[in-house]
């Protein structure tokens, strides 16, 4: 089982100018994805810093303006091709021509990109998590799987999804994706007593919360295994025990989504992977939301409202970011927090629900170790090259990753 980072050991392969020096955590990316874009009044910022103001959409990111940067006015030409949303959806990691027809051609997306050059570190390459299923079916002469992956490993091939918890977990914590008959904590308790010896005391307190945050994590998937609630988990009542929805959606999408958020923690707490792709949902997506008594309409068709439920719907998605900044900044990494050694990227593939594409949603939070600054209002509408790959091309430099050329760019972002 791996371990998250410690002052007091050295990173496992790393370099180190005397035995048992302190090593400096890793960076890490986690890109997270909603689709259909958001209210189109509500998606902004004003001023800089910790005295930002935010958009309605982006209140739940309040506490984190001096660690946020948000930017507006970036694109990327080919998507708006299509005007639809498979074909605004599924290049926008990689900026790529796509095929059209319901032949599948897009291109290597900026996350696998990076794990295919640093994915050896770490026992997984790359985590890819969503909470709603691909749709492979064909939309207006472009495959759906477009609207269902932002996640591919190669320009023919969607990364996998995994948007079942319990397989999710395991891919972390066991070698094979499947449940034992031992839980993962209760297999590995002596070794850790004997690791804890001879570590540091604050190295101590950190493993403790380490493994209380698993044994929680085990805990709540068991439960709600029990309760019938989460895809893929069989369940031991013969039938659920709340109303499932007849298209086969999760039957609790908050809890999918947040256990989805803490085992991306736990991925980046343990160093398991520095690479981490979160679809809180399809563009073109089916979603419902009845826990904001919003289960009138699919998530698709209320994008096109600019309603009070829509902005509902957004400040819930965003309330997700906002989760997994808040577990990140509480894990203690030397000087500075998992959030100052991550960055978050929140994108969608269309400024708002009316399939405007011509500038995209972007927020980011984190630090990446220090090489980026906080509390950023970055406006490109009125500037050239203004790709939306230009910021990809500044992400994988922070990562350790050098391209001259990503996508339709050939620059970075100074600014990022």
């Amino acid at each position: 089982m791996a371990l998250p980072w410690m002052e007091s050991l050295p990173v496992w392969g790393g370099e180190s100018s005397k035995k048992g020096s302190a090593s400096e955590a890793p960076t890490r990316l986690a890109i997270l994805f909603s689709g259909c874009g958001y209210h189109r009044n509500e998606w902004w910022a004003k001023g800089q810093g910790a005295s930002m103001e935010l958009g309605k959409v982006l209140h739940p990111l309040h506490d984190f303006r001096d660690r946020l940067t948000f930017i507006r006015g970036l694109y990327n030409a080919e998507a708006l091709k299509g005007n639809i949303h498979s074909s605004q959806t599924g290049n926008l990691l990689s900026g790529a021509p796509l095929s059209a027809g319901g032949t599948i051609r897009s291109g290597t997306s900026l996350d696998q990109v990076i794990a295919q050059r640093i994915g050896r570190r770490t026992k997984l390459p790359s985590l890819v998590l969503g909470c709603e299923k691909a749709n492979p079916s064909v939309h207006k002469n472009y495959s759906m799987l477009y609207s269902s992956h932002i996640s591919w490993s190669s320009p023919t091939t969607p990364t996998p999804l995994e948007v079942y918890p319990a397989l999710a977990f395991d891919q972390l914590f066991k070698d094979k994706a499947q449940r034992g008959d031992k839980s993962v904590l209760d297999a590995i308790l002596a070794d850790a007593a004997d690791f804890r010896r001879d570590i540091s005391k604050l190295d101590q307190r950190k493993l403790d919360e380490y493994l209380n945050s698993v044994r929680e994590v085990e805990q709540r998937i068991a439960q709600a295994g029990k309760r019938g609630e989460l895809q893929g988990w069989r369940p031991t009542l013969t039938k659920p025990n709340i109303a499932r929805p007849a298209d086969g959606y999760p039957q609790d999408i908050v809890e999918h989504m947040r256990l989805m958020s803490d085992i991306l923690v736990l991925a980046f707490q343990t160093d398991t992977t520095r690479v981490c792709t979160l679809k809180l949902n399809n563009d073109h997506g089916t979603l419902r939301f009845p826990h904001l008594g919003v289960d009138y309409m699919i998530h698709h068709l209320l994008s096109h409202t600019d309603s009070d439920d829509w902005l509902k719907v957004n400040q819930f998605f965003l309330e997700q970011v906002a989760y997994i900044a808040r577990r990140l900044d509480a894990i203690q990494e030397g000087e500075r927090t998992a959030l100052d050694n991550s960055m978050i990227m929140l994108c969608s593939s269309m400024l708002n629900g009316h399939h405007d594409a011509t500038q995209l949603p972007v927020v980011m939070l984190g630090g990446a170790g220090g090489r980026i600054k906080g509390g950023q209002n970055i406006d490109y509408r009125d500037k050239p090259d203004r790709q939306m790959c230009r910021l990809y091309l500044s992400m994988m430099n922070k990562m350790g990753v050098q391209l001259d050329k990503f996508g339709d760019a050939a620059e970075p972002m100074a600014e990022i």
